[in-house]
């Protein structure tokens, strides 16, 4: 028997803790694991090896307290996006590390004290962006040299760095005990892939290669997230998660006011703010995040909110241009861990430009939600697979 001790459980009271297994797939290779770290660490990698296997492509995911705020693949992006998740600076960038930069910029608040999973041998470009964030620990395959030197010298010396086995298979069964009783169930080894995306019952039946592959970035990354959820996809990455809401309405509206914040954040008003010399990513993320808030002009009248931070005062987006920029968005794909029950939810979507649907269907209003799609002509996909995770 193999096994970590932990610095504590969920809270610093809950001692002793350890993780232990007859073959534990993960070495420490600096820092120490606390107990929710190994969660995100664990579910990370699951999620970054499948998304991996599904597209072909170099996977990232940004995790907070075991849901994804964030998940990508390494597709390039502009200098613009490049500026709006803080990378504008690292040379050479490469395909992982455009896959975090990826994640992490979902959502850049959430994304404060993230776990990092990552599919790769972690590189050196990586390593710079990781050492640039606040962000408590990574789990990858390897480590470049250099690279890990890079982490030692993160949260001093102090930054968690995991070394897991890429060939690890776990068990078929899996168990957890909740006040003494225990739980078992076989493991959700459900293949994801592009062959769940053929039944297309829309109107709509155009499902082009880059929604294919946004959806299958949206399905895996519901395997991950704690249910209910629903997640918004566009251009290789998450671009709104919303995890654990009772509601899937509520759900859809989460991660659709997360999309909408990601898109205004990539305008020219935000991207050309000036910031006083030494300010640190997350202090520009939370400026960023009420400077785009409805209540930003009462905030931003108060000059000790921004003096110090930023060298003018901001150009404060009104809700109507917000509202007119908003209508730019386009292409999004959007998946369901769950059937939709209502069309309310594709109202929402469609605001947040939705085109690319895939849900598993087998809601008694499935004509509803079916009839919501072609009134914008959406594609709808019917996976026949539901995604909960707990």
């Amino acid at each position: 028997m193999n096994e970590i001790l932990l610095k504590y459980g969920c809270n610093p009271n809950q001692k002793p803790a350890r993780v232990f297994a007859d073959n534990l797939p993960i070495e420490i290779l600096n820092g120490s694991a606390g107990y929710i770290n190994l969660l995100d660490a664990l579910n990370g990698w699951q999620l970054v090896k499948e998304l991996k296997e599904a597209t072909g492509l170099p996977a990232a995911a940004s995790f907070k307290h075991v849901s994804p705020a964030g998940a990508a693949v390494g597709t390039e992006f502009s200098d613009e996006l490049a500026e709006a998740y803080f990378v504008g600076h690292i040379e050479n960038m490469s395909p992982l590390s455009y896959a975090y930069a990826r994640a992490r910029g979902a959502d850049r608040v959430a994304s404060y004290g993230d776990f990092a999973a990552l599919s790769e041998t972690v590189d050196i470009p990586t390593a710079k962006i990781l050492a640039g964030e606040v962000s408590d620990g990574v789990i990858a395959p390897d480590y470049e040299e250099e690279a890990l030197n890079i982490l030692k010298a993160k949260r001093g010396g102090n930054y968690l760095a995991i070394k897991i086995d890429k060939d690890y298979t776990p068990p078929v069964l899996e168990t957890k005990k909740i006040y003494g009783v225990t739980f078992e169930q076989g493991r959700n080894d459900c293949k994801i892939d592009a062959d769940l995306l053929k039944n297309i019952v829309s109107e709509n039946k155009n499902l082009p290669d880059f929604a294919v592959r946004d959806l299958l970035v949206a399905l895996i990354t519901l395997k991950y997230t704690q249910s209910n959820s629903v997640c918004y996809a566009k251009d290789g990455q998450a671009i709104g998660v919303g995890a654990g809401q009772q509601a899937r309405i509520y759900c859809t509206r989460l991660a659709g006011s997360k999309a909408d914040m990601w898109h205004l954040r990539q305008q020219p008003e935000i991207l050309n703010l000036e910031f006083e010399t030494g300010v640190k990513n997350p202090e520009k993320a939370n400026i960023i995040d009420q400077l785009l808030q409805d209540e930003a002009d009462g905030f931003f009248g108060d000059e000790s909110n921004w003096r110090g931070v930023l060298k003018n005062k901001p150009y404060i987006l009104s809700a109507n241009q917000k509202k007119q920029r908003l209508k730019e968005l386009s292409g999004v794909s959007l998946a369901s861990d769950a059937f939709f029950p209502f069309g309310d939810n594709i109202e929402r979507a469609y605001k947040s430009g939705v085109k690319y649907i895939a849900s598993p269907g087998g809601s008694i209003r499935d004509d509803n939600v079916i009839k919501t799609c072609d009134k914008y002509n959406m594609t709808l996909a019917f996976i026949n697979l539901r995604l909960f995770h707990h």
